[in-house]
């Protein structure tokens, strides 16, 4: 699938996009021996429209106030107060090549002003701090990714094209997507959500009816057919990475584990006569990382990881995303128009 960034708004240009959300249900027949007609059918309690409106209610009037608009360098983006110390975790294309920004939060007119802490691009996680931190302001909680489960109820928090504390309402689509935005970065693990994601809900919040984060939206899916961005079908890093991360930049002002493998080569994708990509050309390899330990030189073009077959730079970020640093792979490579394979122990980036 073919995705995008779902960038920062900028003032001017800006394009709404119209979602229609909706959710499926399914049913499922029973084997085994028949039950009695005279056995009572079990209980389904269900609730009425009116509860599942008092939840909403309830949602956003515990998460919004912990949601906060980021302008930086003429952009608006969204922003999650992460603590009661002022650290605000957002995506690192939010803040750009921002060192300081005006922040507002949702019951105030009023700007604030951050600072930058850190931003991980590779993750598109960043951390800013508030210069002040006024009385009042509520940190979110966030879940349990390993909890989130498809059918979910999801509310979107932030500042869509520029339109500050607006919800929006889905369902988690699936989970454990691996997506690749257009600057390269391959994220794992993603939330894939109906609600309605635009320009500027980057770095906002998506809430279950628990009022807790499950996700930091960023992506949105592009229609390969139309180019535009596809409706119902958008992406959020997961609450447990956003956390592992933002832990990392607030304790060490900088990410120590990123949790990612590798295997400390440069590369680039070669492509054949008929311009089609066939491989990742190694260009450069890291001296005592995992591809140097398994022998492979410069020059090389690498054509598998595992099972996994591997045309372009991305399909081999995007293969290596889905594995773990110290996991035992094996790598598929030509050398002077000779196959070979070795085994490896990947590292970490």
């Amino acid at each position: 699938m073919e995705t995008s960034r779902v960038r920062a708004l900028r003032p001017l240009g800006a394009l709404a996009v119209l979602v229609l959300l909706g959710g499926c249900s399914g049913g499922g027949s029973s084997g085994g021996r028949q039950a009695s007609s005279t056995q009572a059918a079990p209980a389904v309690v269900r609730k009425s429209g009116s509860d599942l409106q008092n939840d909403y209610q309830r949602v956003i009037k515990d998460v919004l106030p912990s949601v906060v608009q980021i302008q930086a360098a003429g952009d608006l983006g969204s922003g999650v107060m992460y603590d009661d110390q002022g650290h605000i975790v957002t995506n690192a294309h939010v803040v750009g090549d921002g060192k300081s920004f005006k922040v507002t939060t949702a019951h105030s007119e009023s700007t604030l002003t951050a600072h930058l802490v850190y931003a991980y691009p590779d993750q598109d996680l960043a951390v800013i701090e508030l210069d002040t931190v006024p009385s009042g302001l509520r940190a979110a909680e966030f879940a349990d990714s390993s909890t989130v489960q498809v059918g979910q109820i999801t509310l979107a928090m932030g500042s869509p094209l520029g339109l500050s504390s607006s919800v929006t309402q889905g369902i988690v689509s699936a989970t454990g997507r691996t997506v690749s935005e257009g600057s390269g970065v391959t994220i794992a693990n993603m939330v894939q959500t109906s609600a309605a994601i635009n320009p500027g809900n980057s770095g906002g919040a998506l809430v279950d009816l628990n009022s807790k984060v499950v996700g930091i939206p960023t992506l949105a899916a592009v229609d390969p057919s139309f180019g535009g961005t596809a409706p119902g079908i958008g992406f959020a890093i997961p609450a447990s990475l956003v956390k592992t991360v933002a832990d990392q930049i607030i304790k060490s002002g900088k990410v120590t584990d990123s949790g990612r493998a590798a295997l400390g080569i440069t590369g680039r994708t070669v492509v054949n006569d008929s311009l089609q990509p066939v491989g990742v050309a190694v260009v450069d390899v890291k001296k005592g990382g995992a591809a140097d330990k398994a022998g492979i030189e410069p020059g090389d073009v690498i054509v598998k990881l595992g099972d996994t077959d591997i045309t372009t730079i991305t399909s081999l970020t995007e293969a290596l995303a889905a594995r773990k640093p110290g996991d035992r792979t094996s790598v598929t490579f030509t050398r002077n128009g000779s196959r070979k394979t070795a085994d490896i122990t990947l590292g970490e980036q």
